[in-house]
């Protein structure tokens, strides 16, 4: 597959300013503004959500209502009151189970289903922990038939379940080439580790165990009545829904619901440095990351909130300023500390040039240790108080935000007036508040810094920032690998590995018997549709075209003896390195014909590659080019092939993934190929042909 590198440059700013109204004690006497004077501040205002009434039914769902008579919609939100379970082998099973829950019941089809809901302008959902449905007031009893239906009459399918699994399989291969979905899943299984459920991944071997019985074991012991809440929002009134509500939810049964309980994690004793290789990678994602212990409940709360606005939940945060605006080493460096009744999670984020890898950490750390030492300003506090005031009044417009707020107030026993009462509150956090989160929630001296990328490009800059100054090496799945390839088992050499690739994808025989090959790829590139087609015919023949929809960006060809190059700049000979590039391309089964060619092979250990180990082979052109391949041990296959190309922007490290070999006439090809290097893409074969014919006019350029 040849590498093509886009220039891509995607910018998008988004500005948001909030002003709050103030009295200036000098302007009514003197008939004019001082503006020396700082205006003062109005009080925060109280809240008005509606008066929460409730009632329970006899199977133990707990029910909330509130009133709000000047939205014609209302909406219904069912939540779960239940702790996370480790799911072991088949670790996805929650999620299936909620997504078969909206695939048809016992009384519709899937398709009736969806056409019901749709029919009346409805939404519903449902997920682990619940459900949740809306629509306008005039269809609400049709609505809770629908809602209770789903809820009640499950009826799991085998066809729909394999659709699930398809889909999140292709979500999971996905997944597995994008570098800000690798550092979320080993960031994960760091800070809570991999028997802790919020540490678990959900990967194809445990996709592949999930059978409807798992499915069926999750809903009938977790979507019980007596451990439902459910929150009612909207143009109603208690006395008209409790009858509703009674006749659709009454027949729900109750049962004992398992409580499980997990050790707290705990940060690191010293910061610690991991990284997860991504071969050619020219950006690195960085996350300095910690497990904490802060609850919804806690008093720290809204004040943690602030605290960790102030450093990095925003476009004038302290991080994106300093990271971006200041030093220009990204396009936005951001914070996230959530409260959780199990564990909760700090984390600083950046997604940065290799180059400033390590300059992007000490900016990082320096503001992490910026607010345990200085005090914040008081302009600063207002002004980020002001962004989170109007930030919650907009939340207030929205009616699931309300159902939230009452089963909240239940669910973890706050007081009834906390949401009453959330900007009072939050009005009255002061800059010794900041400082004390700071000390308490903000620590540098124990946490683990992850940085996805080339771990070629970063072992040394990231040492001095591990306590040990040792760097820890992980997979994609977070497992533990070596720092140094494994070494290679007596009888195993390149000759064999090559022998065992052949003998993988189809054998000699059938190899001998390619005449040409045509393959088409597709992607998406700035929501424009991209093909690359590619043909292959004996004994040296290659083409290869680039079309952005109908129209062709690219196109390189070489018939044999001369190649050439026709792009948006005009036609042009290949020669060098490319024409080197493209006569490799041209050869048919190269591999197979490395040692006649006079090509070089070594092995030189064992490493890890999404997350199964792979052969080491370096590659040594009859020009003098290396190249490294990877051959998976168990598959024999090819899975990862690296090489430095001279570009006029300079060497560029390109590196290919080959996902999912499917068979075409008995002979084995990659269906998907991700492409990571100045930028990265995901090719997927929309088909591939073999013996079909192949006309020589395809490789010409007029």
């Amino acid at each position: 597959m040849k590498k093509y590198i886009f220039s891509i440059t995607t910018l998008l700013i988004f500005s948001a300013a909030f002003a709050q109204k103030g009295n200036n004690p000098s302007a009514g006497r003197a008939g004019k503004l001082d503006r020396t004077i700082r205006p003062v501040a109005a009080p925060a205002p109280g809240i008005k959500l509606g008066d929460i009434q409730s009632f329970e039914l006899p199977n133990g769902l707990k029910v909330f209502v509130v009133e709000n008579h000047k939205q014609a919609t209302v909406s219904y939100s069912i939540a779960l009151n239940i702790k996370p379970a480790l799911e072991n082998e088949v670790v996805g099973t929650a999620d299936m189970t909620s997504e078969l829950m909206t695939s048809g019941t016992k009384n519709r089809t899937k398709d009736q289903l969806d056409n019901d809901i749709d029919f009346i302008g409805a939404t519903l959902s449902a997920n682990p922990k619940g459900l949740y449905a809306s629509s306008l007031k005039k269809q609400q009893a049709k609505l809770l038939e629908l809602m209770s239906d789903v809820l009640l009459n499950t009826n799991f399918k085998q066809e729909e379940l394999d659709k699930i699994k398809t889909q999140t399989l292709s979500g999971l291969a996905q997944g597995k080439d994008d570098p800000d979905a690798i550092s979320n899943n080993v960031k994960a299984v760091l800070n809570f580790g991999a028997k802790h459920p919020y540490g678990e991944l959900t990967t194809e071997e445990s996709v592949s165990k999930i059978t409807l019985e798992n499915c069926n074991m999750y809903y009938q012991t977790y979507f019980r009545p007596n451990v439902a809440y459910m929150a009612i929002v909207g143009d109603v009134t208690l006395a008209e829904v409790k009858p509703l509500i009674e006749k659709y939810f009454g027949t729900w049964q109750k049962a004992d619901v398992v409580a499980n309980d997990f050790v707290m994690p705990k940060a690191p004793e010293k910061t610690r440095v991991a990284v997860v290789n991504k071969a050619g990678a020219v950006q690195s994602v960085i996350n300095v990351t910690y497990p904490v212990d802060l609850k919804l409940n806690s008093e720290d709360a809204i004040k943690a909130k602030v605290m960790n606005t102030i450093l990095g939940a925003g476009f004038s945060s302290r991080l994106f300023i300093n990271l971006r605006e200041k030093h220009g080493y990204t396009y936005g460096s951001y914070s996230s500390l959530n409260n959780d009744e199990i564990v909760s999670e700090f984390s600083a984020y950046a997604k940065v040039r290799n180059a400033v890898t390590d300059s992007s950490l000490i900016e990082i750390m320096a503001e992490l240790n910026r607010l345990r030492t200085e005090k914040v300003p008081q302009d600063e506090l207002e002004g980020i108080k002001n962004f989170l005031t109007g930030n919650f009044a907009i939340s207030l417009e929205d009616p699931a935000t309300i159902a939230r707020f009452a089963i909240n107030t239940e669910l973890y026993k706050l007081p009834k007036d906390y949401y009453a009462n959330y900007l009072k509150n939050l009005a009255a956090v002061t800059s010794d508040d900041i400082y004390a989160m700071a000390q308490k929630y903000i620590r540098p001296d124990n946490a683990t810094i992850l940085v996805v990328g080339d771990k070629e490009e970063l072992s040394k800059k990231l040492a001095p920032f591990s306590a040990t100054k040792n760097i820890e090496f992980y997979d994609i799945y977070g497992n533990a690998v070596a720092a140094v390839a494994k070494p290679i088992p007596a009888g195993v050499t390149a000759k064999t590995v090559i022998a065992d690739y052949v003998n993988a994808i189809g054998g000699a025989k059938s190899l001998m018997k390619v005449k040409d090959v045509s393959t088409k790829m597709n992607t998406k590139f700035q929501g424009m549709d991209i093909s690359i087609t590619t043909n292959q015919k004996a004994p040296n023949k290659y083409a290869m075209a680039v079309k952005m929809g109908e129209m062709v960006i690219q196109k390189e060809v070489y018939d044999g003896k001369v190649g050439k190059q026709q792009s948006m700049q005009g036609k042009k000979d290949l020669e060098g390195e490319g024409l080197d590039d493209i006569k490799a391309q041209a050869t048919l089964n190269l591999e197979m014909n490395y040692e006649k060619l006079g090509y070089k092979l070594k092995l030189t250990g064992i490493e890890a590659v999404n997350g199964k180990e792979a052969y080491i082979m370096e590659v040594l052109s009859p020009k003098g080019k290396k190249s490294t391949e990877w051959y998976d041990v168990a598959s024999k296959l090819k899975v990862r092939t690296s090489q430095t190309t001279t570009t006029e922007m300079g060497p560029i490290t390109n590196t290919t993934d080959y996902w999912e070999y499917k068979e075409v006439d008995g002979l084995k090809f990659p269906s998907v190929v991700s492409i990571s290097g100045v930028m990265s893409m995901k090719l997927t074969a929309e088909s591939i042909n073999v013996n079909k014919g192949v006309a020589d006019s395809e490789f010409t350029i007029k």
